[in-house]
């Protein structure tokens, strides 16, 4: 009887000291989501660094980490990243010398509740684009993020062998793309779209050309773990994408200072985020003449506020007093020969905007500052014998089952105007070499197919076509294609364009191209000063 007391005595108490650690655990589980993983493998020996930091930054969390304030920059050393447009803070945007302005701000430190001056930046957003970037709020800007992830963005370590970046498809000095119709990807492997510019994505409601990311940060997810892209098949790919990069003590340096995390994936695509919000490119010729019309009826004090073409006249010749190369020889203006031209050069351009806004119909999509509806629009881009292949079906593919919208079969992102010159070759599947191809393509209505966009098509001679089937009569209209299995009756939308009016709307979408991104984003070795833990400025 006492053995078996002793014995049921002996298993409570095991019980007991078994509770009492689960529950441990549990609170300790509470304070770190990732602690009771740590339990489960082996810690990377790159997470292991010296000292009382050892057991908070071995939790092997390749997803995410929750910040360490300690590790973080002070505040009071944290610069802050703020963009000022000039249709909101025009005087502001007057006095700013340069696209990257650093100055002093006096602000409330949060933790301590002191009023403290701290450097930071202004970024003077390009004339022409009328609102600032979005920044989410979980993600906002500062130096040493920014400069965290443009070091990324041109680093190779982001592919599985180290052969590619996000700046290998995506090049500065080729527009923010490769300049070809499908990328190269990892292995020489080639992909199955053309790379769209990086330029003012910071403005897209949806990434990619099927817009299957909402976000940046969502964005610079898929390329290094796509097997055509950066990732060898081998494996998580982010996984080891973070150890790659956790192997490297400049980069862990960076991420505990910027972050108060380790290196993860959460925070590296948020640093690449943060990078590509400034790539931004505005001031054309076209938006300096929109400012100029203004300026023009503001000293008038009456008229209208319409472009003409002294307008494009006005900046055209300011251009050549500057010598503004880059914007000049987009429209191939040479600054020797061409001077007695700019007055037809100029009405040229205006010509192109009417046509632009008119009978070219381009207006109807790309619309806005960054010249997008950022919808999704079926044109019959790679259509062949009016169908789709299984490669093509666009927006439609990706939207979830419940919410398929036959209307976005073969639907891809309207693409931004600007940036064109160095853009080359067009659409999403590089089939247009230039914008002449671009524009007969759009003269001939596109391709016809059952999916094509209402706004493509001629929707009132396709129902003359219908009633004279129905009756049985002769259609006497333009030729008919019968698309699909029910024989849809499609007749795309000829513009009938002038062998001139092209010209001019060539001319016109050439006035588009901005100002080159500024060096201190486009330029990989070109870095503003960081400041480090200890408050000094240094060079990164």
């Amino acid at each position: 009887m006492k053995t078996r007391q002793m014995v049921s005595w002996g298993i409570g108490l095991v019980a007991f000291l078994l509770a009492g650690y689960v529950a441990i655990k549990l609170m300790a589980a509470k304070e770190s989501p990732s602690a009771l993983a740590a339990e489960a493998g082996p810690i990377p020996s790159e997470a292991k660094p010296a000292g009382d930091d050892r057991a908070r930054a071995a939790e092997p969390s390749y997803d995410w980490q929750l910040p360490r304030e300690s590790w973080k920059q002070a505040f009071r050393h944290e610069r802050s990243i703020y963009f000022v447009n000039r249709k909101q803070s025009s005087a502001e945007w007057d006095a700013l010398p340069d696209f990257w302005n650093d100055f002093v701000e006096t602000v409330r430190d949060p933790k301590t509740g002191t009023t403290v001056q701290r450097k930071a930046v202004k970024i003077k957003v390009p004339l022409g684009l009328n609102q600032n970037p979005p920044v989410p709020e979980e993600n906002p800007l500062t130096v040493a993020k920014w400069a965290l992830g443009k070091r990324l963005y041109f680093d190779r370590v982001l592919s599985s062998d180290n052969t590619v970046a996000c700046a290998s498809c995506h090049d500065p000095k080729r527009g923010y793309t490769d300049q070809a119709p499908v990328s190269t990807g990892i292995k020489g492997q080639k992909g199955g779209i053309s790379a769209p510019t990086v330029i003012n994505t910071a403005f897209n409601l949806r990434h990619f050309w099927d817009g299957r990311a909402s976000s940046l940060e969502d964005q610079a997810q898929g390329p290094p773990q796509n097997p055509k892209e950066m990732f060898n098949g081998e494996g998580n790919a982010w996984h080891q994408l973070v150890e790659r990069v956790r192997r490297k003590e400049d980069y862990r340096q960076r991420f505990r200072e910027a972050f108060g995390t380790e290196p993860t994936r959460d925070a590296i695509v948020k640093a690449i985020a943060c990078y590509e919000r400034t790539v931004l490119s505005g001031g054309s010729i076209h938006d300096r003449a929109e400012l100029a019309m203004h300026k023009r009826v503001d000293r008038a004090r009456t008229g209208p506020y319409v472009l003409q073409a002294k307008d494009y006249e006005t900046v055209l010749r300011e251009a050549v007093a500057k010598k503004d190369v880059p914007a000049l020889a987009a429209l191939g203006i040479d600054l020797a020969k061409d001077a007695a031209d700019l007055p037809e050069i100029a009405n040229g351009i205006r010509k192109g905007r009417e046509l632009f806004h008119g009978k070219a119909r381009c207006s109807s999509c790309h619309s806005g500052d960054n010249f997008t509806d950022n919808q999704f629009h079926n044109l019959g881009v790679g259509v062949k014998e009016a169908r789709l292949s299984l490669e093509s079906q666009g927006r439609f593919a990706l939207l979830p089952t419940g919410h398929k919208n036959p209307e976005l079969m073969g639907a891809f992102k309207t693409p931004t105007l600007r940036g064109l010159v160095k853009t080359a070759p067009y659409l999403h599947n590089g089939s247009a070499a230039t914008l002449e191809d671009v524009i007969d393509f759009y003269d001939q209505g596109g391709e016809a197919n059952e999916f094509l966009a209402p706004m493509m098509r001629n929707l009132d001679q396709e129902r003359a076509y219908e009633l004279s089937r129905q009756q049985k009569t002769p259609h006497k209209g333009p030729k008919v294609q019968l698309c699909g299995k029910d024989q849809k009756p499609i007749i795309p939308r000829r513009l009938r364009l002038t062998a001139e009016e092209k010209q001019n709307l060539v001319l016109f979408l050439k006035a588009l191209q901005g100002d080159p991104v500024d060096p201190i984003v486009a330029d990989k070795d070109k870095m503003p000063p960081v400041v480090g833990a200890t408050g000094s400025d240094k060079r990164r």
